[in-house]
C-alpha cells in the first residue's frame, strides 16, 4: 500500500502496522479530521470526490518520489464519501531510521496531496447550503475538473 482512496472509515491502527519495520527507529504520522468549524461557519459535515484513476495514479506518485528523496517508508489514504465532524479524513505515515528523515516526508507528503491530488471537499453548513470548497489544484469541485479535466 502506498496511496488509497477510502470510503470511511480510515483504520489508522491497520496503517501504522503496515508501516512497523524493526529497521525504523522514528515513525511518524499525520491525522487529518473534519473540524466542526470554516472562516466563521459551524460545519455539520463534508463530501469528498475523487477523480479515482487519476487520484491513486497522483498519490501513489508522489508517495513514491517523497519516499526516495527522504529515504522512508510512506504510505497515505484519504477518505471519499460523507463525513462528520471528528472523523478522520486523511492518514499519512513515514517511518525512517531516524526521527528527521521522517518529519520531514510526512510533512511533505500531506501538503503535496493537499495540493496536486484531484480530490474535491464539499462543505456542509448548519446556517444554510453546502459548498465546495477551494483547496485542490484542481479547482472548485469536480463538475469543473470533469469540464477540463483529461
Amino acid at each position: 500500500m502506498t496511496f488509497l482512496l477510502e470510503p470511511h472509515p480510515i483504520d489508522p491502527a491497520a496503517l501504522r502496522a503496515q508501516l512497523a519495520s524493526p529497521d525504523c527507529g522514528g515513525f511518524v504520522f499525520f491525522e487529518g479530521r473534519v473540524r466542526d468549524h470554516h472562516e466563521g461557519r459551524v460545519v455539520t459535515g463534508l463530501h469528498y470526490e475523487a477523480y479515482r484513476e487519476l487520484a491513486e495514479k497522483e498519490g501513489r506518485r508522489l508517495v513514491d518520489e517523497i519516499a526516495a528523496k527522504h529515504g522512508v517508508r510512506a504510505a497515505a489514504v484519504h477518505a471519499t464519501g460523507t463525513l462528520v465532524p471528528g472523523d478522520l479524513a486523511v492518514w499519512v505515515g513515514a517511518a525512517a531510521a531516524h526521527r528527521d528523515a521522517a518529519f520531514a516526508a510526512c510533512r511533505e507528503l500531506i501538503d503535496s496531496i493537499k495540493a496536486r491530488v484531484p480530490i474535491w471537499k464539499q462543505e456542509t453548513y448548519a446556517d444554510g447550503p453546502s459548498e465546495w470548497v477551494e483547496g485542490c489544484a484542481c479547482g472548485a469541485g469536480p463538475d469543473r475538473a470533469r469540464r477540463s479535466g483529461p
